[in-house]
């Protein structure tokens, strides 16, 4: 039995989702519990952040003009994803080991830099610039529900466990084995789409090494004021918001005096808490993406819902604030907004990529340099949150949190007008050219039956 297109890059989608950052604030948590202090959880953390924010926007690049299977890439980064992250379970107890976590984050933030690129070039050569926003709506709820599954699973084995909670890691082994299986169905499409190229420009073959249409120059694209707008609003974004998941989980973690181990330091209840707060968040951003992808099909622009997703923040660190000593069950509702932010804001900047590199054979370098951009925020945030936490408190923390939230809000409004509508001029809407377009081998249609919009089209 031959699965549809959909369903296989769901499945990919779904395994990826486990790699995804939720474990990351589990093994924060499980390097405090055994004797790190916030500071050194934050410099570790960030030196993931700091390696993809330099390997993602040459990551984009490579992906673009490689000639090289896009799978293989995304096969390779995924197991290099999986095994670097469950390097914390040889860490020994105490304040030690640093080098460790340090060489294997490092491995890890460049080996995570091509997953994303390559499963969004995948994706819109395979669909189609007409089709690429209902399919990557479908893989990101699939990747939250792969995050949801890692967190419930991770949460579950460091209950029951306790306190040998590192078993939960191995969550990721199993992940990275589903996504190297599930990679192998993916459909390679066609080399020129998946760089954002127009297909009548591109229309060649699977096989064929380059495309007919040069690309645009790399200053073409970076000077854009979209691009430049997108990038400043993201770094901001992630700047004030990477920390709060982890704040909030050492507040909840630290309001239950009755888990704490004074043998081992670690408090029982930190990590399971993590896991329903991700979970909290995981889940509405599913149906935040499922609303985004509705109102999407209802043509509805993307910076109303891209708004949206900011917004969510300060309200947000102000609740926090508020119900900090009002016990765990306040503070897991606020991780409600972070999904709504997180799932609009997640489903919507692949779309404005494809729309401001439409046509310039630039789609993967502008989503490296985008997510290099939101990284350097996230990575900032960890830093300099966990540095803020050390030497003053969680509030403090917060509260910086608060105020840095309201400068992606003004530049968003101010600076980015709306890209929807960008890609009307896709041939893939214009059925009438149709018949111009080179035939497809016998032998690439045999194996590509029409089981997705691109290939019923051609």
């Amino acid at each position: 039995m031959v699965m549809s297109h959909k369903l296989i890059f769901g499945l990919v989608s779904l395994s990826l989702g486990q790699l995804g950052d939720g474990l990351n604030i589990f093994q924060g948590i499980y390097l405090v519990g055994l004797g790190w202090n916030e500071g050194s959880v934050g410099i570790a953390l960030s030196l993931m952040g700091f390696t993809a924010l330099i390997v993602q926007p040459f990551a984009g690049d490579v992906v673009d003009r490689t000639s090289t299977d896009r799978r293989t890439f995304l096969t390779v980064a995924s197991v290099l994803t999986a095994g670097s992250a469950m390097a914390v379970m040889l860490v020994r107890e105490g304040n030690v080991d640093h080098w460790l976590v340090w060489v294997t984050k490092i491995i890890e933030g460049l080996s995570s830099s091509f997953i994303g690129p390559c499963l969004a070039a995948l994706t819109l050569a395979s669909f189609g610039p007409d089709y690429f926003d209902g399919a990557m709506a479908s893989n990101i709820l699939w990747g939250h529900v792969g995050s949801v599954m890692s967190a419930v699973l991770a949460g579950v084995i460091a209950y029951v466990r306790y306190p040998d909670i590192k078993e939960c890691f191995l969550v990721l082994a199993a992940s990275a084995f589903m996504a190297a299986a599930f990679v192998q169905c993916l459909p390679m499409g066609n080399r020129a789409l998946g760089r954002g190229f127009r297909k009548q420009d591109t229309i060649i073959e699977e096989d064929d090494e380059t495309p007919e249409q040069e690309a645009s120059t790399y200053l073409t694209v970076l000077a854009d004021k979209k691009t430049l707008a997108l990038c400043v609003t993201g770094f901001f974004f992630h700047f004030a918001n990477a920390n709060v998941l982890l704040v909030l989980g050492e507040i909840m973690g630290q309001s239950d005096d009755d888990a704490y181990d004074d043998d081992s330091g670690a408090n029982r209840s930190a990590i399971p808490l993590v896991g329903g707060a991700v979970v909290t968040a995981q889940v509405t951003m599913s149906i935040a993406t499922v609303l985004g992808g509705w109102l999407t099909a209802m043509e509805y622009g993307r910076k109303p819902m891209f708004m949206v997703a900011l917004l969510t923040l300060p309200v947000r660190c102000a609740l926090i604030l508020w119900w900090q000593n009002k016990g765990n069950a306040y503070l897991l509702s606020t991780q409600v907004l972070d999904g709504i932010g997180g799932g609009f804001f997640g489903l919507i900047h692949p779309y404005m990529v494809a729309d401001i590199s439409f046509g310039t054979g630039r789609f993967n370098v502008l989503m490296g340099l985008t997510s290099a951009c939101f990284g350097m925020g996230g990575t900032l945030s960890n830093l300099v949150g966990q540095w803020v936490v050390q030497m003053f408190s969680h509030s403090v923390s917060i509260i910086g949190s608060l105020c840095l939230s309201i400068v992606p809000i003004l530049l968003f409004w101010i600076a980015m007008p709306e890209t929807y509508g960008m890609r009307q001029e896709s041939v893939e809407s214009k059925l009438g050219n149709l018949p111009y377009l080179p035939k497809i081998s016998e032998k690439r249609r045999l194996e590509n039956e029409t089981t997705t919009p691109y290939n019923a089209l051609v």
